[in-house]
């Protein structure tokens, strides 16, 4: 028995913890008798002199505020140090040894033995299974399992912490691993911070050996759990920028980008993105680069103010020609008689006369003339939508030649015209005719698109100082099967086919015998074809990326699992970068800096500990 002292406050039931405290003057403590067969590792009693106390007792605390928490304190056995342990204290007692002295070659307490004895032996699931996950073996596939869930479901998926709690319950393995909702928390955080680190680290790894580019790169911000800024290389698709920020100006932009690109060896000279004019004024100041109008932008504009208003027209013409065949079914099925009254109107209003079949009839035939026609108006504006989009190519989709940006220009200014024209037609408001306007005004900006790229290839092609021939058959024919891939891309099978084809048509005679790069070795005509394809991914005419990044965090953002958190957002960067990968098997990461990087997965189990195991598991009954 050991005396406690009760302070003033009382014994601090709720921390468990003991502590020295001296009585004051004149102040008669009681001794509690408090049994201590249960608690074996007590504090060591402390020696305390006052009234009425003389002897060494061990006193209640004071109730703190927060309780006190050893971060520092581990298990005495580590999982796997107890699991080859525990493996071969079983073998030694097959052997006929006794628990004694199994205990005393392991230098392993008998009693420690025998409770792990009793805990293996006494869990609710297969002998088998039990020492399968147990073992040395068993517990690694449970640790990569375990670690592979949260990734998959909690960071690639959608599904939360409980999900995965509820995983471990019906599949047994809680009877290894601890399933309660604060254990999986903290196995999460240590998920997410090994993620984190890695995107450092390996960002920072692959950066040295990236050789120097130019990069085309589409920009946009997002309001998904806070203002965040998005910069994404479109080739690779690897984010370059996803951070949040307190404004969308040019100086909140270049105070983003700057640390991002001081990172990479590599030069900006092209932007993809709306017309924010915080965004186009970082373009031309910080970057000094030539800003690329998105195309989506455009259309989205004209569809708005003219492709909006015509559908609305159009409904309500189709409504009134049902109401107008109503009227006649109902007339031949019940036609009015002479002398029958008209209809009782309200006070106010004139009275209806009936309507002949003759009139429901005539009024059915013009019902259904202003429909159609309103449909073919809706359907040419629709068309010259879409035929601002097909004109508005580096390369001829059906010719697969290199168009001029003037000539470009004269085309999409013409399926503008067109559009206004309907517009004035209808008569839609004066809203209308300005969004219209509006995005008659980005018109130049694309002819400048055009002409900034072909200026750009010529460039970059004079550099690689080839001869004549060669230099006309790679901007001529070698660029452009590349680049109608690259459009091949972007649309289904079938669509993209015709595309293909014309490449092939393209590209194959030039390095068949008597081709013009037939006669250069396999690794110069390598090279070209490289520079090729670089070159014909410099014309970038939409942001949809970036656009498709924004609808993913959208879909992320919820109540549960916030993007304001730093840690989450970095965490969503890392593995869009390092761990998704395309139908070819690459990263963003290795399209990116051109250079495997290491598996992420890999780098993660490493960093993570061994979930705990439980403290209750499911037993025989």
């Amino acid at each position: 028995m050991v005396k406690i002292v009760r302070s003033r406050e009382g014994l601090d039931h709720r921390i468990g913890h003991l502590a020295l405290v001296r009585p004051q003057k004149n102040e008669q403590p009681t001794p509690i008798e408090v049994e201590t067969r249960e608690r074996p590792r007590h504090p060591s009693p402390s020696s305390s002199q006052g009234e009425g106390l003389t002897k060494e007792v061990a006193v209640g605390t004071v109730i703190q505020d927060v309780p006190h928490i050893n971060q520092g304190s581990q298990p005495r056995w580590d999982r796997f140090e107890r699991a080859d342990l525990f493996e071969q204290y079983r073998e030694l007692r097959t052997q006929g040894i006794s628990e004694r002295q199994a205990a005393k070659e392991l230098k392993v307490p008998r009693t420690t033995l025998q409770a792990w004895r009793i805990w293996h032996d006494t869990l609710d699931i297969c002998p088998h299974v039990a020492d399968f996950f147990q073992s040395g073996p068993g517990m690694a596939f449970l640790h990569r399992l375990v670690v592979a869930f949260h990734m998959v479901c909690v960071e690639v998926g959608a599904c939360g912490i409980r999900l995965v709690c509820l995983f471990l319950n019906l599949t047994g393995l809680n009877r290894f691993v601890a399933a309660s909702y604060g254990a999986q928390q903290q196995i999460n955080v240590q998920i997410e911070q090994a993620m984190v680190a890695y995107d450092q680290d390996e960002t920072a790894r692959l950066a040295k050996a990236m050789p120097k580019k130019d990069l085309t790169v589409t920009q946009d911000e997002t309001f998904t759990g806070g203002l965040c800024l998005i910069t994404i290389d479109p080739d690779s698709n690897f984010i370059i920028l996803e951070q949040l920020a307190q404004a969308r100006d040019q100086v909140s932009w270049n105070d983003a980008m700057a640390p991002a690109l001081a990172k990479f060896n590599c030069r900006v000279i092209q932007s993809t993105s709306d017309e924010a004019p915080g965004l186009l004024a970082y373009v031309e100041h910080y970057l000094e680069a030539h800003h690329s109008p998105d195309v989506f932008h455009v259309q989205h504009e004209l569809v708005k103010a003219v492709s909006g208003p015509m559908a609305t027209k159009e409904r309500a013409a189709h409504k009134a020609v049902i109401e107008a065949q109503e009227q006649l079914q109902r007339l031949q099925t019940h036609p009015i008689s002479t002398g029958e009254a008209p209809d009782k109107r309200g006070p106010g209003r004139p009275s209806k006369g009936p309507v002949s079949l003759e009139q429901a009839q005539h009024a059915l035939e013009s019902a259904t003339e202003e429909h159609e026609r309103l449909a073919e108006q809706r359907t040419k504006v629709q068309q010259s939508i879409r035929g601002l989009g097909h004109d508005y190519h580096f390369v001829d989709p059906e010719r697969g030649v290199r168009r001029n940006g003037q000539l470009i220009a004269a085309d999409i200014q013409e399926h503008i015209d067109q559009i206004r024209t309907v517009a004035q037609q209808e008569g839609l408001s004066q809203s209308c005719l300005e969004r219209i306007d509006k995005a008659e005004r980005v018109v130049p900006k694309m002819q400048g698109t055009i002409e900034f790229v072909s200026r750009y290839v010529t460039e970059q092609v004079a550099q690689l100082e080839l001869t004549p021939p060669t230099s006309f058959v790679m901007h001529a024919k070698l660029i452009p099967s590349y680049y109608l891939d690259r459009m091949a891309e972007t649309r289904s099978v079938s669509d993209g086919a015709p595309l293909r084809d014309l490449a092939e048509r393209l590209r194959t005679p030039l390095f068949a015998p008597g081709g013009v790069l037939s006669t250069l070795s396999p690794r110069a005509q390598d090279y070209l074809q490289d520079e090729a394809q670089r070159l014909a991914a410099v014309f970038q005419r939409s942001s949809s990326n970036v656009e498709g990044r924004n609808g993913y965090l959208s879909l992320r953002s919820h109540q549960l699992r916030g993007l304001d958190l730093p840690r989450k957002r970095q965490c969503f960067t890392a593995i869009h970068n390092f761990f998704l990968t395309r139908s070819d098997g690459t990263t963003a990461a290795e399209r990116f800096f051109g250079q495997k990087p290491r598996s992420m997965f890999a780098a993660i189990l490493e960093s993570v500990e061994l979930a705990p195991a439980p403290l209750s598991p499911p037993r025989k009954a």
